[in-house]
């Protein structure tokens, strides 16, 4: 089973946990990582996008000459797609871009990347993380003293709100509960920041 060290606020080391093989001492399944990711950006797709077909845009009732005898190409309307303020020919249309993977795969995605980071050094684990005020400098002196890098995921077992939006003026950090955990946002991240609650919470939910 993987150890891992565990540090409070200041950065300096307070013990050491060990973690549960199924969730992260797998073998990372990046085919698997990779659909849980497109699940999700596809799912952030609005597909509101719309444009007016032939029948739909204003006016080209009257058909705009005789059939015959003007040398023109015969037309019906001024609102067919080749004519300038016509209809669109097969333009996009509101729909919905998402998809979805049954539950065992999307659980294996997330173990794989929880995996992915305790075996690249690039999960943190912190006790005591709990502040009284909002105060940004606090946080950004943790990832500092953590070294979190430039795009921590900050992972909490319960909402927080001087954690939270102490964290959300710092570029690049997000903040997560851990059961709003997404494949997208650990890969994303510079290392993942989790509460110590949080981590025990994540096997409790996770190891069933």
């Amino acid at each position: 089973m993987p150890e891992i060290k565990v540090f409070d606020m200041s950065g300096k080391e307070v013990g050491s946990l060990t973690l549960n093989d199924k969730i992260f001492g797998i073998t990372p399944n990046v085919h698997v990582m990779h659909e849980a990711v497109r699940l999700y950006l596809a799912n952030q797709r609005q597909g509101t996008q719309s444009t007016l077909t032939r029948a739909e845009v204003s006016g080209g009732g009257r058909k705009p000459w005789r059939q015959k005898g003007t040398g023109h190409a015969r037309q019906g309307s001024t609102r067919s797609p080749q004519w300038t303020h016509g209809g669109i020919a097969l333009g996009p249309k509101p729909r919905d871009y998402g998809f979805d993977l049954n539950k065992k795969v999307k659980r294996l995605a997330l173990c794989s990347a929880l995996s992915s980071k305790v075996s690249s050094n690039e999960l943190i684990v912190v006790e005591g993380l709990k502040m009284d005020e909002y105060k940004t400098k606090t946080m950004v002196n943790m990832f500092a003293s953590l070294d979190a890098g430039k795009k921590p995921l900050l992972v909490l077992d319960a909402v927080d709100n001087y954690v939270i939006k102490s964290a959300a003026n710092i570029e690049g950090a997000k903040s997560a509960l851990y059961n709003t955990l997404n494949v997208y946002d650990i890969l994303n991240s510079s290392k993942m920041v989790v509460s110590k609650e949080a981590l025990l919470k994540i096997e409790e939910v996770y190891s069933k």
